[in-house]
């Protein structure tokens, strides 16, 4: 491939491979190495499972998105009574603001693990340089900066050459794992699903594409004559951005599985503690790669978490929003912006237990997500929001398995708890 073709063909990666990049973030990181670190291998099918689904539920938001130059809030308040919409949005505030601070004081913790120093003075500056890069870069310059941030997710590839895989046992554990329905098990599921499937993955894709669409000179609703074009750039850009999210979530589980499951360290509390008990088993090598990776990936996920909340907050109160506009243009969505991460910064000082509400914000997450999935598959399905571009047939069954699967897993999760 000439260079000048790979170019055109990268250019046209974005929501889809920022969306999945972020899903990978610190919060997500310690999940998925605690999910390795207790089950080893037996928690690895998930990733594989999750994968279509990902891609069936975030193509739906991002055509959403696009078809409609509105997001997913907007369009909920424009077809859905005011009540189906207020809690929804609340429970995503709350959650992506624990999943803020979560990610904040890992990134903390990491710099502090490579060049010592104060946790919470880190805190402080990565929560002060997310802030001010969302509100005072126009978008032009930050969406090409969101993109190379996606790098820092091949520390986690590079840890598996670093480290000693039994691929023979790796690849029968995927494909033949002992499930079992034990609530602790039941519980990592679900925080797995929750962290992989995560609801503002929904309203970040969808807003990005309304924000592509107005960069290039396009509102309103998608014309007939770019529909074609649109509609296959968005199945590219999110089967492979989903795709990158899962195969280094895999990356990352798998390390915990052949390093701290085989040590016998189960309890891993967090994504720093993680790369810290790396460092006697798999070496000095692993380990720096595994810190810093936790402090790009933060990097990429805050504006994510900060700026879904924003859009959906301000879509639902009817404010201007948008990271194409400048800060005097948009005031209360930048201003829900700086509020997310300023609270999740000082949320990082209160002496709450982080791990619990890292672990927790991944179960509520996936607890929030099914409700948002049921009225995004309608409203996918409606002619009135979708005109003549409704999803297909095969996208609607793949979206309602999305659905289904998390609400049987929250299903299996209150089962369990109570009996």
């Amino acid at each position: 491939m000439r260079p000048a073709d790979l170019r055109l063909w990268l250019k046209k990666l974005g929501p889809g491979l920022i969306t999945g990049a972020a899903d990978d973030d610190p919060s997500g990181i310690g999940t998925y190495s605690q999910a390795g670190a207790q089950f080893g291998f037996g928690t690895l099918w998930t990733l594989l499972f999750t994968y279509p689904l990902m891609v069936g539920i975030q193509m739906v938001s991002a055509r959403i998105g696009c078809v409609t130059g509105r997001g997913v809030a907007a369009n909920i308040l424009r077809l859905y009574p005011r009540w189906v919409l207020h809690p929804l949005v609340v429970l995503l505030l709350i959650a992506n603001t624990i999943n803020i601070a979560a990610d904040l004081g890992a990134m903390g913790e990491a710099l502090r693990l490579l060049i010592g120093g104060r946790t919470l003075a880190y805190v402080v500056l990565f929560g002060s340089l997310s802030a001010l890069l969302q509100v005072l870069m126009p978008y032009p310059r930050y969406a090409p900066l969101l993109k190379w941030l996606v790098t820092a997710l091949f520390a986690y590839v590079g840890t598996v050459f670093v480290v000693h895989i039994p691929w023979r046992e790796v690849v029968a554990g995927t494909l033949w794992p002992g499930i079992s329905l034990t609530r602790g098990y039941v519980l990592v599921v679900v925080a797995i699903f929750g962290t992989t499937i995560s609801p503002y993955l929904f309203f970040w894709q969808a807003a990005q594409e309304v924000e592509e669409q107005k960069a290039a000179g396009f509102h309103g609703p998608l014309a007939i004559e770019r529909a074609r074009e649109q509609l296959h750039r968005i199945k590219v850009d999110t089967y492979l951005g989903m795709g990158f999210s899962n195969l280094v979530a895999y990356f990352i589980m798998l390390t915990a599985a052949v390093t701290l499951h085989r040590a016998g360290i189960t309890e891993i509390d967090s994504s720093s503690q993680a790369a810290e008990a790396l460092r006697p088993i798999a070496g000095e090598f692993a380990f720096v790669l595994f810190a810093a990776g936790i402090i790009g990936t933060g990097m990429l996920a805050i504006p994510v978490l900060a700026g879904s909340a924003a859009y959906a907050a301000a879509e639902t109160l009817q404010w201007r929003s948008g990271l194409a506009l400048k800060p005097l243009e948009a005031r209360g969505f930048y201003a829900i912006i700086v509020a997310a991460i300023l609270i999740g910064a000082g949320i990082d000082f209160a002496p709450l237990d982080p791990v619990k509400a890292l672990f927790w914000s991944a179960v509520i997450n996936g607890i929030v997500a099914l409700p948002i999935m049921i009225v995004m598959m309608l409203l996918a399905a409606r002619r009135e929001a979708m005109g003549p571009f409704v999803i297909s047939p095969r996208l609607k069954r793949l979206g309602w398995l999305a659905t289904f699967t998390m609400g049987t897993a929250i299903a299996l999760l209150l089962y369990t708890s109570y009996f």
